[in-house]
């Protein structure tokens, strides 16, 4: 299991640099990284961002 930025801001760059350079989807990027996408999805709702398919990236 990947160690993901326990910050929300952080985690927000980390996971869409990721899905920019490295990932076609969130799916894959969760898949690959070995953790949970509820969990991921619902850590950056909290702070008011939600998962854009279209774009794959947080917004």
């Amino acid at each position: 299991m990947m160690n993901l930025p326990k910050d929300p801001i952080m985690l927000l760059s980390f996971v869409n640099t990721y899905l920019r350079d490295r990932h076609p989807s969130l799916e894959d990027f969760c898949k690959s990284h070995d953790i949970s996408q509820e969990s991921l999805v619902s850590s950056l709702e909290a702070i008011d961002y939600h998962y854009d398919k279209e774009k794959n990236c947080f917004l």
